[in-house]
């Protein structure tokens, strides 16, 4: 995990696309390595690295590929209908031989040990549960993936995943058998299992109110859009004491703590402005932190000791921050 304790020095790392391919309906992978060969950061299951595709388009996407090849990172793409921009640079503009940076990884979507798994993906949700499921199954762990996807062309790795693990992968195309029928796969909570879920966020909505009988922490969910509802409630005034900095500032209601650093000049990282990529976490030395992101757990919340600057606030205030 990469927190903005030392604003301006995360460091980001230039790579080669060295093949960039389509995998299903308007899904592309793109493969990077490093220019000079050499081994690329380490990561585990779950995590998401932000490809900076220009100054001002930087964009997060999980890493789909081996953790323990470090000569490549794999990274699958959707062109979004209505996407922000991203998605169409990587579909269009994104040739083999290209230069990126990127930075991370991170990772706020960790496989926890659990003796039974249950992933649940929705469409190009399925590229963090990729690497979990090959790390479930070495782990000699028992495991089901239920996989929905608009139609089977459009599901990236569906056909690969059948293949290799059988029986214990459900593809289910929505024009073929309909929706993933949750009532039956989580109307009975069970113990020792962990429930990862991705996918869009109506998917996600269901998921966590079928949860809710669950054991606490059973769930553990990755968004690419802010949960409903996440970022509101009153947008008071409040002081931040940027303690690094010696600097004290004035959030008023129409700005973010991170807006209200970047007017002062002082550069932190940032990439979503929607509380779910994770990359502008910053330590709270003092203060409660009113909570907007969709990344942290409950727990990670309710202990107070970090927060995305991007949406969240003050529960009273003052806060001091580790910036």
């Amino acid at each position: 995990m990469t927190l903005n304790t030392l604003p301006g020095t995360e460091v980001h790392l230039e790579v080669l696309l060295a093949r960039k391919e389509s995998i299903a309906d308007n899904v592309v992978r793109l493969t990077l390595r490093h220019p000079e060969g050499e081994a690329l950061p380490a990561w585990e299951p779950g995590a998401h690295i932000d490809l900076v595709l220009r100054p001002d388009l930087v964009r997060q996407y999980s890493l789909c590929g081996d953790p323990r090849d470090r000569s490549v990172l794999e990274i699958a793409v959707l062109r979004e209908r209505d996407g922000r921009g991203g998605s169409a640079f990587v579909h269009n503009e994104l040739f083999d031989g290209d230069r990126l940076r990127i930075r991370g990884p991170r990772n706020h979507f960790k496989l926890v040990d659990a003796a039974r798994y249950l992933f649940i993906a929705g469409g190009i949700g399925i590229t963090p549960i990729v690497p979990m499921i090959a790390e479930a199954d070495e782990r000699g762990a028992d495991w089901e993936l239920c996989y929905g996807g608009r139609a089977r062309s459009s599901m990236a790795f569906g056909p690969e995943l059948s293949r290799k693990y059988g029986d214990r992968v459900v593809l289910r195309p929505q024009n073929e058998a309909g929706p993933l029928d949750l009532d039956d796969l989580l109307g009975y909570p069970e113990e020792d299992t962990a429930v990862y879920c991705c996918g869009p966020e109506p998917l996600m909505a269901a998921v966590e109110q079928r949860c809710h009988a669950w054991p606490q922490g059973a769930l553990h969910v990755e968004r690419f859009a802010p949960a409903e509802g996440a970022d509101s409630g009153p947008r008071g005034r409040f002081d931040v004491e940027l303690a690094r900095s010696g600097v004290t500032v004035t959030v008023p209601p129409g700005k973010s703590i991170l807006e209200v650093c970047e007017d002062i000049g002082m550069p932190v990282f940032s990439s979503c402005r929607q509380g779910t990529c994770g990359t502008c976490e910053t330590p709270v030395l003092e203060g409660v932190p009113d909570h907007r992101d969709s990344v942290l757990t409950a727990d990670e919340q309710a202990a107070g000791d970090t927060m995305m600057i991007c949406v969240s606030r003050a529960c009273g205030k003052r806060l001091v921050l580790d910036l």
